[in-house]
This record gives structure tokens, sequence and C-alpha cells, in this order.
């Protein structure tokens, strides 16, 4: 036997030698039960509508919605989020449309909730895609988001959806002091069951872009860029993230959520450490747009690079990961 010249007692290759090897030693493990599928249903009949900046995303009628949710039990998705994409001529400054018996949004979760009983159905709190200006929230006279105005809107718009089958609602507006009026107002309404999704720490992103296309939310020519961050968090900050966790625990959230994912992988180890409840992470359009289209120009490996970054997310401590990846990545991790 060749003797090395090397006197190691330990090598760590020894670990990563063979496949079988490898997997009997790795740390972190992706399952198709992790993710969740975000879908945009818009009314009418007909074929689903292409979002243009999101390639494979489409904007659903409610028949395909729930053949899409099918297929989601079928690869192993135990959960959906579904966001409306809401008609212009129905939006206004309150975002009245949001509590109206037509809105596409209830009958949505109904037939899912009917043709796909054992999915989780996780509904949108939130105004933009009601109103024409694009803001989670009602204006002022100053033109300002104002908040406790908009917490009563929420408050309405949770129970609608718990009325319709939603089995947790998710509060994504950032107002303060949403999470307890909305909980409390479930509890009065006898929605003693239905869970909350905390959006706990979402920050002023500029990886927005697409979802804000898909759900045709302040889009209009009037409304080049809408400025959020009077609500939405500043992406240079840490502790902030931490004591939004801490208010929305305390206010009765059942999880909570960081958003985006993967520039901000530091946030969902930080609220890991902090928390005992289950914390999600949104991967975001703009996250699954880049991945596309460094991919389409060949200078990523498409399905290696879409891999890598929701292992990274869920190494990071995400316990769930809202992905536009979901089914396809669940399909192949069952092949």
């Amino acid at each position: 036997m060749t003797r090395s010249g090397l006197d190691l007692l330990r090598r760590m290759r020894r670990n990563r030698a063979t496949p079988a090897v490898r997997s009997l030693v790795r740390e972190t493990v992706l399952r198709p039960e992790d993710l969740i599928q975000p879908l945009f249903v818009r009314a009418g009949e007909g074929v689903s509508e292409p979002v243009e900046s999101m390639p494979g995303v489409v904007r659903h009628t409610v028949e395909s919605l729930v053949e899409t949710c099918r297929h989601l039990e079928q690869v192993g998705i135990r959960a959906m989020a579904i966001f409306p994409c809401i008609e212009g001529s129905k939006k206004n400054p309150e975002g009245s449309h949001a509590n109206a018996s037509e809105n596409i949004l209830f009958s949505a979760i109904r037939a899912v909730k009917e043709a796909c009983p054992g999915l989780a159905i996780i509904a949108d709190v939130a105004l933009d895609p009601y109103t024409d200006h694009g803001h989670d929230g009602l204006l002022d006279a100053r033109g300002e988001v104002d908040n406790d105005s908009t917490v009563e809107a929420l408050k309405k718009l949770a129970i609608a959806q718990a009325e319709a089958g939603a089995d947790i609602v998710a509060p994504s507006d950032m107002m303060d002091g949403r999470v307890k009026a909305i909980r409390m107002a479930l509890d009065a309404a006898g929605f003693h069951g239905t869970g909350i999704l905390a959006y706990a720490a979402k920050y002023a992103s500029a990886y927005y872009g697409p979802f804000r296309d898909a759900v045709k939310s302040g889009s209009g020519k009037s409304i080049p860029k809408l400025d959020k961050r009077g609500y939405q968090m500043d992406p240079g900050n840490v502790r902030e993230a931490l004591h939004e966790v801490k208010l929305d625990e305390e206010e009765g959230a059942d999880m909570v959520m960081v958003k985006p994912a993967g520039p901000y992988l530091d946030i969902i180890r930080a609220v890991r450490g902090h928390t005992l409840l289950p914390v999600a992470a949104y991967q975001v359009s703009g996250e699954y747009a880049q991945i596309h289209a460094a991919a389409r120009l060949g200078w990523l490996d498409y399905e290696a690079t879409r891999d890598e970054s929701l292992l990274a997310i869920k190494r990071a401590g995400a316990d769930m990961i809202l992905t536009y990846f979901a089914a396809e990545v669940a399909a192949s991790l069952q092949a």
C-alpha cells in the first residue's frame, strides 16, 4: 500500500466520496411538503393569460386554477397561496371591491376548497389588488397610507376570506396592529380555527416588480413606480425585523414570514433564532424572473440554480417556502 504524503486523521472528503455517502450526511433536505405554490386568478372564462415578466406563470381562470390545484396535490404540494387580478374598472381609491360578493377571489377559494378539500388555502389580506393607486392601504387627505382605517378594511377582508373557506389568512400590508385586529375579528365572527400567517418582515424591495405586473397593481402609466417605504421595511435593517416578528407573535400570529427570501437569508436566520413560531420565506417574483432570464441567456444552469436557491432558503431556517417553482420542483423530487 502506498503511503500518502500527508499524515491526516480527519479527511473531510471521505463524507463526500459517493452519492450514497453524501445522502447519509446531508444536513438540509427539501421536500414537496416544504413548498407553497402562489397562484393568480382572474375573472372570466377561456384560456389563462401568461404573465410576460414571469415565464411559466399565468393568471388563471377559476377552472384552470382548480385543475392546477389538483396537480399540486398529485406532486405532493400541501398548500397554495392565492392572489386575485382585478379588472381596472372595479378598482377605486377605497378598494371597495375587496369585500364585494362578486370578488373573484371568493369564488376561487370556494371552488378550490370543494375540489381539493385537503389542500390548504392561504389568502392574501391586502388592498393593493383593489385600489386604483396600487398601495396596500387607504390614503388620507395628504395622499399617505392611513394605518388605522386600512386595518378596519383588512379585518373585513379577512373575515370574508375565512367565510369563503380560506384555511389561513396572510396580511401582507405591513400596517401596525393588524394581526391583533384580524385575530380578534376572526374570533368574534366564529373563525377560531382560521390561522394567520403574518408577513412580519416584508421589505420595500426592488424584487416585487413582476408580481405587480401579474396582479396589475399600480402598473398604470400614471404610477410608474410605487413608493411603499412608508410602511414596508428598510432593506438595511435587521433588528427592526426581529421587533416586527416579536410584535406579530404577541398579537396572535400563528406563523411569520420574511419577504423576499434569497437576498434576505440573514434575516431568515435571525428570525429563526428569535421565535418558536413556524417561519415562512417568500421567494418573490423578481428572484424567479432573474433565474429564468439568466438561464435563457445560457449564463446559468436552470434546474441546478433553481434547486440551489431553494435549498439555501431552507438551510437559512425557513420551515416553508412560497415559490413559483413549487410545482415543478415537487415533481422533480418525486421523479
